[in-house]
Order: C-alpha cells, then structure tokens, then sequence
C-alpha cells in the first residue's frame, strides 16, 4: 500500500504550487493575453487533471476502507463466478501493469465446503468506474497454486464454471492441482492443471474452457464448452506424446446423454459411440472402416457399480499395461479399483499380439473385485505349438509397487519343434508335455521373479537351474536372446 501521509504532504505542496501560479498570472491579466492565458491554463490545466488522476490511480486503496474493498471483492466474485471466497490476508493493491488487487491463502467455499485453498490470488478491475467502489468491476482473476479437493459429490466443478458469465470477464488457474478423492478422503489420483482459461468466445457465442493439464505423468490438453441453446458438450482431448485426438460431442436432457467422439490414434480412426440413462452407461467402440481391426462394447450400471465388457481385435496391444508410464498400469497403482462394491468383467479375443507375431489365438480375461485383478483363464498360444494358460493370478499394490503374482500353465504339444527353434543339442531333448511355473512379475522393475518349476508334474529342484530372478531388456531381439539361453540352461539340467 502507498504511504498516507507522503500523499497527504505532495497534495499540500501541490496545491501551494497552482496557488502561486494562478496569483503570479493574474496580476498580469489584460485584455491583451487573455487569449493566450486560456490557451496555456487549458494545457496546464490537462498536466493538473493527468496528475490528479495518475495519484488516484496509485492511492485507490487509501481513500477506501480495506474491508469494505475486500467485501465488494467477494460480491463481484460472487455474482461471476457464484463461489464464496474467503481472504484469510488483507488484499494488497497493485497498480502496474494494470490495476488489481493481490492476496496470499485465501480459499473458496462451493456448497459450504471448502473445496479450494489458493496459494495466491489475483483479482484485476477495470479502469472504469475504478473510484466508485460500489460500481467497481472486475474484468480478470488468476488463481496460481491452488489446490482442489473433489469427490463424487462435487467431481464436475470445474465443468459448471462454464455457466458463469464470461462475456466481459476471464477466469484462469494456473499451477494447480486437482485432487478426486473417495468419500472417505483419500486421494483417488491428481490431475495436475498447468494453465486452464475460462473465457467467452463472440465467434461461437459460447463460454469456452482452454486447458493443458497432466495425469499419471501423461500430458493433455482439453477444449471444451456447453451450448445451452443445443443441449450438447462438445470436447477436445489432444495428448501429443501418444499422438492420440479426441472429438466429442454430447447431447442432453435431464435424464439422458447420449453421444459419439472420433478417436484419431498416430494412423488409425475409431468412433465411440455411448449412452447414459440413470445409473446405466451403454457403449460401442470400433473402428471406422467396412472391416474393423477391433470392436468392443459393454455396459456398466454405476449404483450398484458392474461392468461387462467384451471384445475382439486383430492385434491386443499390451502396451497400455506393460510399456513404461502405461496409463493402465498407473490407474491400477493409485488403487482407485479397491472398492468391494466394484465388479468389473473384460473379455478381449485376439488374433495376435501387437509386436509379437509369434504369439496367436489370444483370450485376455479379468475380474476385478475388492481392488484384485484377476486374470485366471487367460490364454495364448505360439506358433501354433505351445499353449500358454494363467492360473491362480492376480494383478495387485503392494507398497506402492504393481505385482502379478501367477502360475502359468505351458503345453507343449510337439517338443522336437520347440527344441528346433531353441537349437538344443539332441543329447538333451527329452520329450516334455507340460510345464508349470509360479512366478511375481514387478511392473516397475520389468523383473520376473521365479518362485517354482515343474516339468511333468515333477518339481524341479533349484539346484537345477542357476536363475531366481529375470529381467527384462527393453530390446526385443535381447530379450530373445536371454530367454533361449534360460530355457536351454533348464532343458539341458532338467534332462542331464
């Protein structure tokens, strides 16, 4: 704030100034230079009004009260926004680069719940009306460092802001967070917001939200905005470092949604179309060609929380769950799925695996109840000669860590060409049907920790191979490689 009694001091000294000036010309005033005294006091006279209102402009905190400022704030920010703020520190006036007013800790009540703490707030007027507190108008607000705490009872928050009125006035958040937590608080996951605007559009005639945001370590930006006249959301998802683009678009009553968005992924265009009626979300996911690479559709009730999803493609792509920072595998680790009242059902039917030809006749199936993964009954087969069953499976967190503990059930139904194409010596090929082996899988890690091994229904003792743990090369021809040289070490201590 500027200093009262320096303001106080210049105005004094100002007006003595003027008094002078105006004494010194009247005495010379005829009627031969009264021409040009109004000429030159009109100048001056502008210099006079230019400096009174440059003073006012930087002393408006002190011919106002500081709580009757931070009140009308609160109304303005009210009538805009219809949130309740609350300033826990006086706001601080700023003059450059435009007038605003600035304050530290402040918070926002949404519902008589405080969902909001601000590490710092800024609320910009207008020149207009800057001196008359009660017309006074605000015309930009920045929250910077802000935390939100959302659940299911407030999760669309953000969304509604787009029903404030933006016509003449813009709203951002800038290095937030948003945090979704259960209802018995914990934290679900947190989406970071880096820069989000919430403006008015006179080209669409629409409230418009502009965002870059980040989830699980995965960038993203989203446009989105509610046409009211049409009843339809209309939304774009952008999340360059997949080279994926979302498109969407929904219409709504007041008990249904129903709506399609078109999937762009780096080469490949797919619709998803959905609908939501009550507790019911019904949806067809395909790609859009005559002969689609994949097709799925589902449903899931929300109250009592179910799922059934089925489908089938081409090639299964694992990479959501197995790659590193695979967004499947961090949703799993924030154990937002640890609920009892969860029941999720997926079967997927492939015909290959993406990247792994050899690998065919794929059937992925998982159970997900009271936060477990189940996988039992997933099957694979390569090359047309190994079959390849899960067992006793189960995707979980421990200590923070993704883990698939299983047993994995191998038939081989012709061994001489498994020995082929591992070019065992014929001294040691003895013929195998079946073998089982009990293993922990750390997703971070990409390490295979091997707990038993039968071959034949005949435990092979440890003593028979010189391997516990196995880890994963992010080279597939390395991790070729490295496997044909465990299982030849296996073959040739199992037989010799």
């Amino acid at each position: 704030m500027n200093n009262p009694k320096f303001i106080a001091s210049f105005f004094k000294k100002f007006s003595k100034f003027i008094n002078n000036l105006l004494e010194k010309n009247l005495n010379k005033l005829n009627v031969h230079n009264f021409k040009n005294l109004l000429i030159n006091n009109k100048i001056f006279l502008s210099i006079v009004a230019l400096i009174i209102l440059i003073l006012s402009y930087i002393s408006f905190p002190n011919i106002h009260n500081k709580d009757e400022v931070a009140l009308e704030i609160k109304k303005n920010l009210k009538n805009k926004l219809n949130l309740e703020f609350n300033f826990k520190e006086d706001l601080d006036y700023k003059f450059l680069p435009r007038p605003h007013f600035a304050t530290s800790n402040s918070s926002i009540n949404f519902k008589k719940d405080k969902i909001t703490e601000i590490k710092k707030l800024k609320v910009y007027v207008s020149l207009k009306n800057l001196f008359s507190l009660k017309n006074i108008k605000l015309n930009h607000v920045i929250l910077e460092e802000a935390n939100f705490n959302l659940n299911k009872e407030n999760y669309n928050f953000l969304f509604n802001l787009l029903d404030s009125n933006f016509n003449d006035f813009k709203f951002e958040i800038l290095k937030s967070n948003v945090f979704y937590r259960s209802l018995e608080n914990e934290v679900l996951f947190i989406n970071n917001i880096n820069n989000a605007k919430y403006y008015f559009d006179p080209k669409e005639i629409k409230n418009i939200l502009d965002a870059n945001n980040e989830i699980f370590n995965l960038p993203y930006s989203i446009k989105i905005f509610d046409d009211k006249i049409e009843k339809a959301i209309h939304s774009k998802i952008n999340i360059e470092s997949l080279r994926l683009k979302i498109d969407n678009q929904t219409s709504y009553t007041d008990t249904n949604y129903l709506g399609f968005s078109e999937i762009n992924l780096i080469n490949t265009k797919s619709l998803f179309d959905y609908q939501i009626k009550n507790d019911l979300f019904e949806f067809k996911f395909f790609e859009k060609l005559q002969n689609p690479e994949f097709s799925y559709t589902g449903k899931i009730n929300f109250k009592p929380f179910y799922s059934n999803i089925t489908g089938k493609t081409n090639k299964l792509n694992l990479a959501p769950l197995f790659s590193s920072n695979a967004i499947i595998k961090e949703l799993l680790k924030t154990e937002i799925l640890n609920n009892k009242n969860i029941d999720f059902n997926l079967i997927v039917a492939g015909n290959n695996i993406k990247e792994f030809d050899d690998f065919k006749n794929v059937l992925f199936k998982s159970k997900i109840q009271e936060g477990l993964v189940d996988i039992d009954q997933s099957k694979v087969t390569w090359k047309n000669n190994i079959d390849f069953e899960f067992l006793d499976s189960l995707i979980f967190v421990k200590e923070g860590k993704l883990v698939l503990d299983s047993n994995v059930e191998i038939s081989i139904n012709n061994s001489n060409e498994l020995y082929m194409f591992l070019l065992t010596p014929k001294n040691f090929r003895k013929k195998i049907s079946k073998v089982n082996i009990g293993f922990t899988y750390l997703f971070d890690e990409k390490n295979i920790k091997v707990k038993n091994i039968m071959i034949d229904e005949k435990i092979l003792e440890k003593s028979k191979y010189t391997f516990d743990d196995i880890l994963l090369k992010e080279n597939k021809l390395q991790n070729k490689i490295y496997f044909k040289n465990l299982l030849n070490e296996l073959i040739k201590n199992y037989a010799g």
